[in-house]
């Protein structure tokens, strides 16, 4: 029995550390477009994320008890090596989510547990120890449907917010207004992800202690699967600190790898991912957060007019998500056939090779180091991001208004260009001194290289006035608004 407490307790804090790193990979998914569109501060984004989840794990445990007492038959499985396999889907679910970090891919933390624990099982006790029916109603099916779901509704939001708001608020990116929107939106995200996220952990070590009997109540009870007040403190602190580190990698692959997010755009998805995370954690699913975060940012650029999708790092995503049940299942089947070869010993060696992986993956993530500075500012290795113009593009008026500035300017230019070489020239025949010569014909060079400049500066407003579709994603204007300001 003092092995077996022993191994709970190893179990407890290994089960802290993934929700540890559940926070930091899922950070991004409530602040990821807030700070991308500037409505959020980095370092404050992620505070407040953190005070969120911190909250929201105290709201609801329907997610917990579908982990406690419906993925894993624990009454088919011995007391005494259950805890064992649970350590080693632990072990499965964190190698993955630091792998996909260091890729700044956004998987999910929720599936590489759920499959951590599905691999471990089976090696330890066979198909008799996995509930499939609770796994396809509630972790498989929700994966298809949450982020088409939470896409569809974002992308009608997006079509919204720019229907009500046809005419331009002649502000920065344009419906600036939305990021007061979001601030609201992105809070009740992170509000809904401590509801949903915080609570898988909670099952985990809820159901370790079943196997000891240190659950509280009756076995045969309604409540028996309800975690204990201290695990609901433990993994609620723990889930808020990963959140306030910031998978700042992650943050820049959704906040600008997937698409250039507007505030109106951002204000939408957010607002899709809320009400999604929210309603699956009132039915008992064990949604993947990112999963939803993801769908619902790739429909609202599929909403917005000039909006540009990357479909390659869309690829990339979709394909993490197949990979995770089987990738963290085929990690927690080798720790727990360890297990299975070497007993109580077998935990131990899980434990080292475990903390060789991830300590070495930490330290890899140390060549590219990113931080709140640069995580919006550099470009996504996965996504190939671009920065977000700080002023709207031009209207077709403007266009022509400028261009025929431009047009004049370089005209001056030229003219300046073609007197100062004459006046190098001149001095050069009338036997100037040295020093004349050589000031006139740098001061010619000048002129030259400003007209150059100018001449450029005119072909460039010559093509924003001819390309419609150009100035629609510069400036993100509705083209039947454009058409009507042209017809004044």
């Amino acid at each position: 029995m003092e092995t077996a407490a022993l191994v709970v307790v190893l179990v407890i804090a290994l089960a802290l550390f993934f929700d540890f790193t559940n926070g930091f990979h899922d950070t991004a998914n409530a602040m990821a477009t807030p700070i991308a569109t500037g409505a959020l501060k980095p370092k404050a984004a992620v505070l407040l994320a953190a005070v969120l989840n911190l909250v929201g794990a105290f709201l609801s445990t329907e997610v917990a008890k579908t982990v406690s007492g419906g993925i894993v038959n624990e009454a088919d499985i011995s007391h005494a090596l259950l805890p064992q396999l649970i350590f080693a889907g632990l072990i499965g679910a964190i190698t993955w989510n630091m792998l996909t970090w260091l890729l700044g891919l956004p998987s999910s933390s929720s599936h590489a547990l759920f499959g951590g624990l599905i691999g471990a099982t089976l090696v330890g006790v066979g198909a008799a120890g996995i509930n499939f029916g609770v796994v396809l109603s509630k972790v498989v099916l929700p994966a298809f449907i949450a982020p088409l779901t939470a896409g569809i509704i974002a992308f009608a939001a997006t079509k919204a917010a720019y229907g009500i708001t046809r005419r331009y608020d002649g502000k920065p990116d344009g419906r600036s207004g939305f990021r007061w929107g979001q601030i609201f939106t992105s809070s009740m995200v992170a509000l809904s992800h401590g509801t949903n996220d915080a609570q898988k952990t909670m099952g985990v070590i809820t159901l370790a202690l079943i196997t000891v009997g240190w659950q509280t109540g009756d076995p045969n009870g309604e409540h028996y699967h309800n975690p204990e007040f201290w695990v609901i403190v433990a993994c609620a602190f723990t889930i808020a600190l990963g959140t306030y580190l910031g998978g700042w990698r992650i943050i820049r692959t959704l906040g600008k790898g997937l698409t250039e997010v507007k505030p109106a755009q951002g204000f939408a998805a957010e607002s899709s991912t809320a009400a999604t995370i929210l309603a699956s954690s009132a039915f008992g699913f064990a949604l993947s957060t990112t999963q939803v975060a993801s769908g619902s940012v790739i429909g609202s650029g599929l909403g917005r007019r000039g909006s540009t999708v990357r479909w390659g790092t869309a690829g990339r995503i979709a394909l993490g998500w197949l990979l995770t049940l089987p990738s963290a299942g085929a990690v927690g089947a080798v720790a727990a056939l360890i297990v299975v070869w070497f007993g109580n010993w077998g935990v131990l060696v899980d434990a080292l090779i475990a903390l060789v992986v991830i300590v070495g993956l930490f330290l890899r993530s140390k060549r590219n180091a990113v931080t709140s500075a640069n995580a919006m500012s550099d470009v996504a290795e996965s996504g190939h991001a671009v920065e977000t113009p700080e002023v709207p593009g031009p209207t077709r008026r403007t266009s022509r208004i400028e261009l025929m500035r431009a047009l004049e300017r370089a005209e001056r230019k030229a003219d300046e260009a073609e007197r100062a070489a004459r006046r190098a020239k001149k001095l050069k025949k009338s036997g100037g001194k040295p020093s004349e010569i050589k000031a006139a014909r740098k001061a010619a060079e000048r002129a030259a290289r400003k007209y150059a400049q100018a001449e450029e500066a005119a072909q460039e407003w010559e093509r924003l006035s001819a390309s419609r579709r150009e100035r629609a994603k510069l400036a993100e204007w509705d083209l039947s608004v454009d058409e009507k300001e042209d017809a004044r």
